[in-house]
This record gives C-alpha cells, sequence and structure tokens, in this order.
C-alpha cells in the first residue's frame, strides 16, 4: 500500500499519528519488553514506574527545566505502550490491570497539566490564559475518554476520533521541549490545539456512536442462527 493511501486510510479513521509510526513505535519498544520480561516486571508495575516518571516530570516543567522534564515525560509516556505489550507477552492482562491503566493514564494527565500550570504561575506575568487553556485542554481530555468509556459500556466502539491519549502527548511533549529551546510561544500554542482537538474529537465519538445507535439491529431467528453456524458437536 502507498504511503499516500496509508496517510487517507489513517485520516479516515480520524487519527493525527499514522499506523505505520505507531507500528515503528512498537518495534522498537520490543528489546524493553523483553528486558522487563526478563526482570518479572509486572504491567501493573510498570504502569505505576510510568506514572511516577510524569509526576517526576511534571514536577520539572513546574520548576522550569523544560528539556529535562520533557525527556522524562518521554520516557514515562513509552511505559504506557510498554504495560500493554507486556501483558500481552505474558499471556493477556487482567480485568484490574486494564481498570489501573485507565485510572493512572487519567491521573498522569491531570499531574502533568497541573504542572504545566505550575511553570506558567512561576513565569507568566499574567497566567489567566496559560493557566485557562490547560484548564480546558484537562476538561476536554477527561471528556475524550469519558466518551469512549461511557460508549464501550453501551456496547459500542468508540476509539474513533483526532486526538486520543497518543496525540495528545506528542503535542504537549513536542511544545514542553520547544519551549525549553526558547520558543515560548509553543507550549501555549500546543495546549491551545489540544483544547481545540478534543472538542473536536469529544464530538466525532458523539457523532460516531449516535449513527451507531440509530442503524437498526437485525434479531436473528432461532432457525436462521442453526443454519448459519452449522451443527455443534
Amino acid at each position: 500500500m502507498s504511503a499516500s493511501r496509508e496517510q487517507a486510510r489513517d485520516l479516515a479513521r480520524g487519527s493525527l499519528v499514522p499506523a505505520w509510526l505507531k507500528e515503528a513505535g512498537r518495534a522498537v519498544l520490543d528489546p524493553v519488553v523483553r528486558l522487563a520480561l526478563r526482570l518479572r516486571l509486572t504491567p501493573n508495575t510498570v504502569t505505576v514506574i510510568g506514572l511516577l516518571l510524569t509526576l517526576l516530570a511534571a514536577t520539572l516543567v513546574a520548576s522550569e527545566s523544560l528539556l529535562l522534564g520533557a525527556a522524562i515525560l518521554t520516557v514515562g509516556s513509552l511505559l504506557d505502550a510498554v504495560d500493554g505489550a507486556l501483558a500481552r507477552a505474558r499471556g493477556g492482562g487482567t480485568a484490574f490491570g486494564g481498570f489501573l491503566d485507565s485510572t493512572l493514564d487519567r491521573a498522569g494527565e491531570a499531574i502533568l497539566y497541573m504542572g504545566v500550570a505550575g511553570y506558567y504561575l512561576r513565569t507568566a506575568a499574567d497566567p489567566t490564559l496559560p493557566v485557562l487553556a490547560a484548564f480546558v485542554a484537562l476538561s476536554g481530555s477527561f471528556m475524550v475518554s469519558y466518551s469512549r468509556a461511557r460508549a464501550e459500556g453501551v456496547g459500542f466502539h468508540a476509539s474513533v476520533g483526532l486526538a486520543p491519549r497518543t496525540e495528545r502527548l506528542v503535542l504537549i511533549i513536542a511544545g514542553i521541549a520547544l519551549a525549553g529551546l526558547g520558543f515560548g510561544t509553543a507550549l501555549i500554542g500546543a495546549i491551545t490545539i489540544v483544547a481545540a482537538l478534543t472538542l473536536a474529537t469529544l464530538i466525532q465519538r458523539i457523532w460516531h456512536v449516535w449513527r451507531l445507535a440509530e442503524q437498526p439491529r437485525v434479531t436473528p431467528v432461532a432457525g436462521d442462527t442453526a443454519e448459519e453456524h452449522g451443527p455443534r458437536g
């Protein structure tokens, strides 16, 4: 498949990060997963370590150590992919593991935006707009995650949208790193983009679930089901 066709497919799914790049990232993480297996680390342990690294990164960002904070945040974010791959390598995840991962993901996002808000409270002459933008981005991120969870709770798949968690993290990390390099407006720009994209993603998911809910559901007749699947045993 050509690169242009792959990009078209990714846009059709509503993702800013192309599928080939995500697959490349998973391939890079394979040695980390094998190391975690040798160290007998559990997926839940990796999840907690990722949260602790995010806490450290947010503290560094609030303390104006932006480049170091961005680097540690990158490592912590990569561990978020490692825990899922590690769970699959160990034969599949658990219900509690999925719950813990989702819960700590939300906690990590809250901690990250608190760190960004703390940075602006320390450095901006008037931090009102940057802090408000961070609050809107955080609220939008929570709503995006909640919309997917609620859709799955009523039986629909809703992982569509322009800005799921991976895309949001890429934007925020890039903004922090660029601000650390002296491009001060990059971070507020990244936060503003995330805020807008989370709103767009929420609308996408509402529209997607509405379309699925409006589709007629055909209930097969018992005789038709038997013919379709054939005899059992």
